[in-house]
């Protein structure tokens, strides 16, 4: 996966500021429903990379028909809420 992770993060930072304000790096914030930190570069390219794996293969069984289980769309959704994105359906 070729990932531009500086674009990203750049694109991260202006939905944390958007949605929850100018904070620290390393503040918490709540955003849909959870308690978040704002993450620094190191912590949020791991984190981005693991949600954006899991959400094309979510998406790729959705596309199929699959039966998806629980546990994945609730990891979904906390992934997403850490990267202060909305979930996919």
């Amino acid at each position: 996966m070729s990932e531009d992770l500086h674009g990203r993060y750049h694109e991260y930072l202006e939905r944390f500021e958007r949605a929850l304000g100018d904070l620290p790096v390393g503040a918490f914030a709540k955003f849909g429903g959870r308690l978040i930190k704002k993450l620094s570069f190191e912590e949020f390219s791991p984190a981005y990379l693991k949600y954006e794996d899991l959400r094309v293969h979510y998406q790729k069984s959705i596309e199929r028909g699959d039966t998806i289980d629980d546990i994945v769309r609730r990891i979904l959704r906390e992934d997403a809420a850490n990267l202060v994105l909305e979930p996919p359906d």
